[in-house]
């Protein structure tokens, strides 16, 4: 899972996406209970008396309602028949600036709203990519300024609605959700007890198979995952399994792997002047705000390509990588060019009667940063632990040039930014809303982006043989690459040079 706030994964339920198989940060306290009724004006004297970005909003798909009161936002989780306190609370940071961005914040993240207009906002998150577009409505919805039902038969119903109205892929996955309530919904009663009311909900969940949905059962105000979906044959991230694999990659590195972020970031070296970047989580680089876990990815960097001029390839692996920030992946993949180019492009779901209708899609770029490239050939590997934020990266690889040789397996095709939504006092469920999409259009949700060379990964005779086929084949393509590269060159110059004696 990847770094989330309006519309995306809070700080206080890591817990949850941890729990249910996903991994990466948040932006939200747990404190999402709203005030109910009308949002109410600002006091005399608060930096927001008078903003436009004061009063009641929705946001363009991401089923929320926000409500923007004295220098606090709060979100509602909304579908057509419910509406229910989110997650989100944050509070205002500074004055607004000159174009009346206003930022909030969440602990150490952030997000900023900036007003379009007297009808129009803009959500930019720190930490993610992209934005989100809010929309201003005269009040709360009705649904919103009374206690939400949480009989079992409203929490199913909610349920179902919340999924309806928001995830993109029932058609791709050949699942007739309607069918699928009909079925189901057969086993509620008022008498159901909150574990058979799981079971249910699991039921409904699994045949999706996918590693963006989930749940989980909210227990002294901590959410407890009791459910994460996951591609069917996909490999499961152990900590034995972590443990051989590095071993097996650090077996073929010239030297000791130079650690940073707490070990989820290492680089060392191949032989033939191979650079190796593992990357091993998108997140939780520091304790710190989004600007720190840059630093921190900057230090690797920079460790990494000390020498770029003595690099003849390099090993960007991402095999153990279960997501976080999106703009984590892009950041890398900035030191990797030195022309900008499309990385992909976000939609996301805007009508929840039509599953067919999506926001316009927003450009995502990769553009080369301030620090020092390399342009050189480049293999990434993959398996089908990558997942989220790992995959995005992926595909921002996918449009630079040259081609980066992808190695390994498919990816575990899950791209999206995650919802985590409240369904009553005691569940919570996840999902995502949104499609990845390539400059003509596809996306990899469900199948995974596939490699370009196939290789076993983590496999049982692998780990106990403490064999790298993956790693192995890259320094092997690489080592061609840049033969060739190096043939070419030769042949430049020595067309230059028959060239300049011709003309002699």
């Amino acid at each position: 899972m990847r770094h989330r706030s309006i519309g995306r994964a809070a700080t206080a339920t890591v817990a949850l996406a941890t729990a249910v198989g996903l991994a990466g940060p948040g932006v939200a306290t747990a404190q999402g209970v709203a005030t109910q009724g009308r949002a109410a004006g600002p006091p005399a004297g608060s930096p927001l008396e008078g903003s436009p970005l004061e009063g009641v909003w929705r946001t363009d798909g991401y089923g929320l309602v926000v409500t923007v009161t004295a220098g606090r936002l709060v979100t509602y989780d909304v579908t057509a028949h419910s509406c229910v306190p989110g997650w989100v609370t944050a509070t205002q940071a500074g004055p607004p600036g000159p174009d009346g961005t206003v930022r909030y914040v969440m602990g150490n993240e952030a997000l900023s709203l900036t007003p379009k207009g007297p009808g129009r906002a803009v959500d930019r998150e720190e930490g993610g990519v992209g934005s989100k577009t809010l929309l201003r409505i005269d009040a709360l919805p009705p649904e919103c300024t009374r206690p939400a039902p949480n009989d079992p038969l409203s929490v199913f119903d909610r349920f179902w609605e919340t999924f309806e109205e928001n995830y993109p892929f029932f058609a791709a996955k050949g699942i007739d959700w309607h069918a699928v309530r009909d079925e189901q919904r057969r086993r509620i009663t008022p008498a159901t007890t909150p574990e058979q009311l799981q079971d249910v909900l699991v039921d409904m969940l699994r045949p999706l198979g996918d590693a963006h949905t989930g749940l989980a059962r909210v227990v002294d105000g901590q959410p407890k995952g009791v459910f994460g979906g996951r591609r069917p044959g996909s490999t499961r991230r152990t900590p034995e399994l972590t443990e051989r694999a590095r071993q097996a990659a650090a077996a073929r590195l010239t030297g000791p792997e130079r650690l940073f972020a707490g070990g989820r970031l290492g680089v060392g070296r191949l032989p033939d002047g191979i650079g190796y970047l593992r990357v091993s989580s998108f997140e939780g680089y520091t304790d710190g705000d989004f600007g720190s876990q840059v630093t921190e990815l900057d230090e690797a960097l920079d460790a990494l390509l000390a020498d770029p001029d003595g690099l003849t390839g390099l090993v960007v692996d991402v095999r153990l990588n279960g997501g976080g920030s999106d703009a984590l992946g892009l950041h890398i993949a900035a030191r990797l060019t030195d022309r900008p180019y499309l990385a992909y492009r976000k939609v996301a779901r805007d009508d929840p009667a039509d599953p067919t209708e999506f926001t316009r899609p927003e450009p995502i770029a990769v553009r080369p940063s301030a620090g020092r490239h390399f342009t050189g050939p480049v293999a990434v590997l993959t398996s089908s632990i990558s997942a989220s934020a790992a995959e995005t990266f992926t595909q921002a690889l996918m449009g630079r040039a040259p081609h980066v040789t992808r190695i390994g397996e498919n990816t575990q095709g899950v791209f999206s930014d995650v919802l985590i939504r409240t369904l009553s006092p005691g569940f919570m469920a996840v999902l995502p809303n949104e499609k990845y999409l390539t400059g003509e259009g596809c996306t990899f949700d469900g199948p995974g982006i596939p490699p370009d060379v196939r290789t076993p990964v983590f496999t049982p005779d692998e780990l106990a043989g403490l064999r790298d086929s993956a790693l192995s084949t890259a320094r092997r393509v690489l080592a061609e690459e840049a033969q060739d590269a190096q043939g070419a060159q030769h042949q430049h110059q020595h067309q230059h040079q028959h060239q300049h004696q011709q003309e002699q």
